[in-house]
């Protein structure tokens, strides 16, 4: 458990009664599984590790946590500069008042964590209070709440954050006591006016996602975090450091622009990504995994991407964070290699054209059979259970394809992590048969033997590595397929005929059949 910035000051001699119980509950807090993730101190210091460390020792600099929870960030920069400033200030509570008054800001996502965080970095949730360290005159210090409502638009969702105004988060009839989720630094046009002043670093981790609507409506969870990246890029700071899902590198509902521009931008000189959030959150489980980044207003260049692996290092590449033909981040470094040789051939053309949208027949996920044929066209019905029989008439779309060969895969699969299968287990489906809206069609086919020759290319090391450069989550469509190149199925094709048709040299082979599990 780290040291406390209370244990640190009162060590030092500064007198403050609070720090007679002063447990680092921080690192207890970050083990709590949430939308809103509090930080562990020890990945907070990773984090600040990535800015140059004469921001320590610069009387001058401002830093800013636009969505602080826990204080975390801010105690753990307050612990840098009051080493870094003692050459300056060699008083200590003089360089305390100076640190607090003039170098740490910070805006509190809810009420709740405001006093958590000036309890965290001033020893008192007010810091206007006897036992505050750096004595305000006013309650809030230098960590600003101000309650935010939400601004409806025609559609009756939020036009900053986009909750629904029906939803449980969105309803503004909460009372005054109950907590909107309408964060302040994402709910202005102008966010340089909350402060009036220019940061130097910007460190954060913000809230993940809000409901779109009530939970009764089996609505998706719309992710924000990018809403607080783009502000905090619009406040045009030195650097900026975000922990953020990496769901971004390749899906992510409503986050295509915002990948985009990310991947286009040369001002990002590092990336540290996690494939399993718990070895940044201790017990916590975030789909597709985490990872930080620093963004350096003043540099133009490649990215430093370094992955992480049981809180190790395994893989560090300084690489452009665009390819080619590639509308997403590759997260593997060693896929590069792969998919530029597969990518560069002439006649590549996608196997995503022979994959189908969702619901290929029209019916969903909670359309079910039954065991028997009630009526004389029921039609061969596969679900989660298996064949069953299910009504013809039913079926809106592809009727076209009912009698002819295809192949049924799931649109969830296991994660994105690696080694993997990647993909979920393949059923043949014959000629008039049709799939639950549970499974994407592959086809159709002419037939049975271009089918199987299908399967088994789509059951190759090969294929599920490209499906890789795409796929980071469980989810499954049709996009993922975007990197993997059509083949000439009149043949079957193996391992060893596709790694030699594409070239690939011994490291691309290892790479391949390391981290792929067979079927």
């Amino acid at each position: 458990m780290s040291e406390s910035l209370i244990d640190r000051l009162y060590k030092n001699g500064v007198k403050n009664p609070d720090a007679e119980h002063s447990p680092d509950v921080l690192s207890c807090l970050a083990n709590l599984s949430n939308d809103e993730v509090f930080t562990p101190p020890e990945v907070v210091n990773q984090m600040l590790d990535m800015l140059p460390q004469e921001l320590f020792s610069d009387p001058n600099t401002k830093f800013l946590d636009p969505a602080c929870k826990t204080g975390v960030f801010l105690r753990e920069i307050a612990k840098r500069l009051l080493i870094g400033l003692e050459p300056i200030y060699p008083d200590l509570q003089e360089r305390i008042n100076h640190i607090f008054h003039n170098q740490l800001y910070g805006i509190a996502i809810t009420e709740l964590t405001s006093l958590l965080s000036r309890r965290s970095i001033y020893c008192s949730q007010y810091p206007n209070g006897r036992y505050s360290i750096a004595h305000f005159n006013n309650a809030e210090g230098n960590v600003r709440y101000k309650r935010i409502l939400h601004t409806w638009g025609k559609d009756k969702k939020c036009i900053y954050c986009g909750t629904s105004q029906e939803g449980e988060l969105g309803e503004d009839e909460r009372g005054q006591t109950l907590e909107t989720h309408a964060y302040e630094l994402i709910h202005t046009v102008n966010p340089e006016d909350i402060f009036k002043m220019k940061f130097d670093a910007i460190i954060m981790n913000s809230p993940y996602q809000l409901n779109t609507a009530g939970d009764d409506n089996g609505a998706q969870a719309k992710p924000i975090y990018h809403l607080f990246v783009n502000q905090a890029i619009k406040l045009e700071p030195r650097f900026l450091v975000a922990i953020t899902p990496s769901r971004w590198f390749s899906g992510g509902w409503g986050l295509d622009k915002f990948r985009d521009e990310m991947i286009h931008c040369d001002h990002i000189r590092e990336i540290h990504d996690f494939q399993n959030s718990s070895d940044c959150f201790s017990g916590v489980d975030i789909k597709g995994g985490v990872s930080y980044f620093l963004y350096e207003k003043g540099y133009t260049g490649p990215c430093k991407f370094v992955s992480h692996e049981d809180n190790k290092e395994v893989s560090v590449e300084t690489r452009y964070l665009h390819e080619e033909g590639c509308d997403v981040l590759i997260r593997y470094n060693e896929l590069i290699s792969i998919y530029r040789k597969v990518a560069s051939q002439k006649d590549f053309a996608p196997f995503s054209e022979i994959v189908s949208g969702r619901s290929p027949f029209g019916l969903n996920t909670n359309h079910y059979g039954s065991e028997k044929k009630k009526r004389h066209d029921d039609v061969p019905y596969f679900e989660k259970k298996g064949f069953t029989y299910i009504d013809k008439s039913l079926i809106t779309r592809n009727e076209n394809n009912i009698n002819k060969w295809k192949l049924y895969i799931a649109k969830t699969a296991e994660d994105g992590k690696l080694p993997g299968k990647v993909i979920g287990k393949l059923t043949e489906g014959k000629p008039g048969t049709i799939c639950s809206g549970t499974y994407l069609m592959v086809g159709p086919f002419n037939s049975e033997e271009e089918m199987k020759n299908v399967k088994a290319y789509m059951e190759t090391k090969f294929f599920r590595c490209l499906v890789a450069v795409n796929k980071i989550s469980q989810d499954a469509y049709a996009k993922v397929y975007n990197a993997v190149p059509l083949q000439d199925f009149t043949e079957k094709w193996t391992d060893e005929k596709l790694y030699r048709k594409y070239n690939l040299d011994e490291n691309d082979i290892q790479f391949i059949e390391t981290m792929i599990k067979p079927v």
